[in-house]
């Protein structure tokens, strides 16, 4: 049986946070499908780090910049 999204995130979200970088991670649709997006504050110094799939589902990179707190 196929892993839903939310699980493959749960398991990978750690490893994916760790990658110098990665500001954050979400769930996101791509072509209508579900996929994982990995936020990043560079994606050309993080992507080389980041998989273009997990257990079947895409990976999208997305350049947002450092995220702060208000």
């Amino acid at each position: 049986m196929k892993k839903t999204i939310e699980d493959v995130l749960a398991v990978y979200a750690p490893s994916l946070m760790a990658v110098p970088g990665v500001v954050g991670t979400a769930i996101g649709r791509s072509g209508g499908a579900p996929c994982i997006r990995v936020l990043v504050v560079d994606p050309t110094a993080a992507a080389r780090h980041i998989p273009a799939q997990l257990e079947g589902y895409p990976v999208q990179v997305e350049k947002t910049g450092v995220i702060r707190p208000r």
